[in-house]
Parts: C-alpha cells; structure tokens; sequence
C-alpha cells in the first residue's frame, strides 16, 4: 500500500497530559481540550510528547490518551493527530504504532533512543526503519530534539539515509537551534519533506528559511500570538512580526523563571483549562508561586493574544 505523504500547515499544539489531583490521566478533559484547540484555530495536535509527558507515563496511559484523541478526532474531524510512539525500544514502538494506527491516528511519530544512542545517520534511519515499516499505511515524522534525547546526529545526514529506507517517512518535527541543518532539511529533494519547525521562541527565523507549520506548547494557549505573527510575515510587516515574536519570547521567558515545563500547565490554568500537575521529577509551582506568575502574566499585556476558554 502506498502512504500519501502529508504536508501540514499552521499551529499544531503539543497537548499536555491532562491530570486528576491524584495524578492519573484526565480523560474527561480531552474533548473540551480537543475542541479548544480547534476554537482557536489549531490544525493539529502532536500528543504524547515532550509537553504531554509522553516519556512520564506507562504504555497502557499513553494508548488511553491516544484513543481519547482519536475518538473526539472521528466526532469533529478537525485536527490532524500525530501521536508519538517512543524511542529506546523498537519493539514497544512497534507495538505503540500498530496500536496508534488502529485508533485512527493520522501520523506517528518516532524519538531518538536516547540511552543506548545512536551515532550516525544511517544507525538513526535503521532503528525508524524498523518501526515505520510495522505501519507502511501512515506517515512517519521524526521528532529532533536532541538537548533532551542527547543524539546530536545531524537531521540532513538522517534524511539521506532514510529517504531510501523508510517509504513513509513524512518529515521531521525539529527542535534544535541549527538552522543550517534545518535548511538543508528544508531543501532536500526540492522540498520532499514536512519540515515542522519546534521551538516558538523562534518560529520566525524559521518562516524565514520556508516553514509553513510547527509545533508548539505555546500553541496550547497564546495561538493568536502566533496566528497574528504568521499573518505579519506574510503581508511582508516585518516590523510587527518581530514585535510579536519578542511578545512570544517575554511569555516563554516566564517558563524558565518559574522551573520549566511545568510552567506551561500554569499558563493552561491561566487561559481556563486545568490540567493537573506534571509527574515527578518534574517540578510543580506552589498556589503562592501560581499569584506571583498569574501577575507577571497579567503585566506582559498579552490579553489579546491569549486563548480563552
């Protein structure tokens, strides 16, 4: 069977796993989510990730986000649903695919083994291999994200290897600062690939060089921010493109004052959608820490370009 390749434009959101005050997966929230997402204009939603505690949570856990996803996704048909299915095991990714592709995902996505790690291009594109062929009927992305993963190897050197190797492979989400690596991405075989650009802070050096889609946490909850900026750049107002763009940054900056990712679960309190808390050893904010933030969150007057329940 050949796979259409896809190619996504726009705001793909990485959800966050939605949590009980117990500390197991909210499912009840997961259609109010999905339709918040699509409210405010989000074309796709990359669960299981980074953002959604994917490497936090069991395999039983990670199939019941996937279904839920994928369930309101047949309902409203509405977002483009790309689920990651890990990274250290072949096997358990194997499983996680073939199981993700009978829930009805539109796409997989494979991580980096990120403790016995790969060293080259070719050793990459042999482990994806491995579990893009157990679905030759989706599309594969590779998810680059190598200050977590720790596997550096070049993505230019992995699409060289992989184009003949994995027939479905669709693109790359690319979380790195290399941009001439993600250039030459861009540019090989006359634009082949889905080049989904992965750090917010600086989607427009990515607009710059040719991508048309990311994905982002931010987009969970300050996606006119980014709709706004994308429009900017397009009608060549540069001026205002940068000026939203350093909006984005202020906000980010927030993330790092408050101990990370966790901080991003604050924001989705903030624009009214309660999530929980991230698992250990991810550390939480204190209800006297969330008024200081919700403060410093008021003072970027941002109003407008947050999404609101």
């Amino acid at each position: 069977m050949k796979t259409r390749m896809m190619k996504i434009e726009g705001l793909i959101a990485a959800p966050f796993a939605p949590m009980n005050v117990d500390g197991g997966i909210n499912i009840d929230l997961i259609p109010t989510y999905y339709d918040f997402l699509q409210k405010n204009g989000v074309v796709g939603a990359f669960i299981n990730g980074s953002t959604g505690e994917g490497v936090s949570l069991s395999q039983k856990e990670k199939e019941t986000i996937t279904e839920a996803w994928t369930a309101r996704n047949k309902e409203k048909k509405g977002l483009k649903v790309i689920n990651l299915v890990g990274g250290t095991s072949y096997a358990e990714c194997i499983d996680s695919a073939q199981a993700s592709a009978a829930m009805g995902v539109d796409a997989i996505a494979i991580l980096a083994p990120y403790y016995f790690k790969p060293g080259s291009g070719k050793a990459l594109a042999e482990f994806c291999a491995r579990i893009a062929e157990s679905v030759p009927q989706l599309p594969v992305y590779f998810y680059h994200i190598p200050v977590l993963t720790g596997c550096y190897v070049s993505m230019f050197d992995f699409l060289q290897e992989a184009d003949s190797m994995i027939p479905n492979l669709a693109g790359i989400k690319y979380t790195h600062e290399d941009f001439m690596d993600f250039l030459s991405c861009l540019s090989y075989k006359e634009g082949k690939y889905d080049m989904l650009w992965g750090r917010d802070e600086n989607l427009l050096s990515a607009l710059v060089l040719g991508a048309r889609g990311g994905v982002g946490s931010t987009f969970n909850y300050a996606a006119p921010l980014y709709h706004q900026l994308i429009k900017a750049y397009d009608e060549g107002n540069f001026v205002e493109a940068r000026k939203l763009q350093q909006q984005s940054i202020d906000m980010i900056r927030l993330l790092g004052k408050y101990g990370g990712i966790a901080t991003g679960k604050a924001y989705m309190r903030y624009v009214g959608l309660e999530c929980g808390e991230f698992r250990l050893p991810v550390k939480n904010m204190t209800a006297e820490a969330y008024k200081v933030f919700e403060a410093d969150v008021n003072s970027l007057n941002m109003e407008d370009l947050f999404s609101k329940l």
